[in-house]
């Protein structure tokens, strides 16, 4: 069948990448028209399909075993910016560092995530990343204006507007936020941007509740391995009078954590009232870093060993309504603990939304909770 997809779209062809699945075909097409032709013969012919942006989140959930990719690399232009309007539309491929730069050049900003090497906009919205700064401007699905989405069973469709004031319509954007390609392939979106701020700055401070208390508006608050820190943006009177009342230790620009490098990485998230719960029971050994006022946490390890812990861990956020789920980690830390957790019970309402945009089951099959 890979044979046959070659010879179909022998024209999109390229070559594979480490960590794309052994001897599948991968085609990048260069528009969301191609895309849906492609996912439309997939579903004729029961082909299992996954999507390939940077493939910097490969780790979250099942693997997807796939006999065609489809890359975005050739999908990666700025197709319009209105910085009067605040708004930017790009295609899924954009590298993410790239799209930083460009908005800078305005002093504009998308909010997505600081530490983005190798990461499109897309692969970010698909995994559902919003970055430290949520606790300002909330999840990356709040900033999402529109989106065009080439869906399993081969159409291409539209959801939301490209401007900020939008309340017509099915709100696409949001329910393919965080949907691991299980939807289809996000082609192209639109963005909400934000100034970023005269000044910007890093404060050490005793504690984080206090200093999530104290500050005004603080983009965020992050205790990582003990150090909490607040980092603001605003005016030079505004950062320099909350630094001042924060703490003693003032660093210019935002310092943020740096990635966790550990074997395995997990996320924890839990009502922002239990962050601070969910750090005392952070497995010993590990490094980890919390993000207050929005209840995750980071945590990176050495690996399979500690599922024992970690599972305790996951059974006291469920029992609150959180989750913990692998981020990334060796094949033995997936033998012993469940990538997502207990799907709950939206799992069927789930199946329907996929059934409605992928009703053959060909985009990233199995992948998500429930194995969906």
């Amino acid at each position: 069948m890979s044979a046959a997809f070659l010879s179909d779209f022998a024209e999109l062809a390229v070559a594979g990448r480490p960590g794309m699945p052994e001897d599948a075909v991968v085609l990048a097409p260069a528009s969301a028209e191609q895309a849906a032709e492609i996912l439309d013969r997939a579903s004729e012919r029961r082909v299992p399909v996954t999507f390939w942006g940077g493939g910097t989140h490969r780790g979250y959930g099942y693997p997807a075993d796939a006999s065609v990719v489809l890359s975005t690399e050739r999908m990666r232009s700025l197709v319009d910016w209105s910085p009067a309007d605040l708004t930017v539309i790009v295609e899924a491929g954009m590298p993410i560092t790239e799209l930083t730069t460009r908005l800078a050049e305005q002093h504009q900003t998308a909010i997505l995530p600081e530490h983005a090497a190798g990461g499109t906009v897309g692969g970010a919205i698909a995994a559902g990343l919003s970055g430290w700064a949520r606790l300002r401007y909330g999840p990356i699905r709040d900033r999402m204006l529109e989106v065009v989405l080439a869906t399993g069973d081969g159409r291409v469709v539209t959801g939301g507007a490209p401007v900020v004031k939008n309340v017509t319509g099915y709100d696409l954007p949001r329910l393919v936020t965080g949907s691991f390609g299980s939807l289809g392939l996000i082609c192209r979106v639109a963005l909400k941007l934000w100034p970023i701020g005269a000044r910007t700055a890093t404060v050490v401070v005793p504690e984080a509740e206090q200093a999530l208390g104290t500050a005004v508006r603080p983009q965020a608050v992050v205790e990582a391995d003990g150090v909490a820190r607040a980092y603001l943006a605003g005016t030079e009177a505004e950062v320099a009078a909350q630094a001042a009342e924060l703490g003693d230790t003032i660093i210019e620009g935002h310092e943020w954590p740096a990635p966790l490098r550990a074997e395995a990485v997990l996320v924890v998230r839990v009502p922002p009232a239990l962050t601070r719960a969910a750090v005392d029971r952070v497995p010993s050994g590990w490094s980890y870093q919390a993000s207050f006022g929005v209840g995750e946490v980071r945590l990176g390890g050495p690996g399979a060993e500690a599922a024992p812990a970690l599972s305790t861990l996951r059974s006291w956020a469920e029992a609150a309504r959180g989750a913990v789920v692998i981020e990334r980690g060796p094949a033995e830390l997936y033998a012993t603990l469940d990538p997502w957790g207990d799907p709950g019970s939206s799992l069927a309402l789930q199946r329907r939304v996929k059934a409605a945009f992928d009703p053959l089951g060909v985009c990233n099959p199995g992948r998500m909770p429930g194995k969906l």
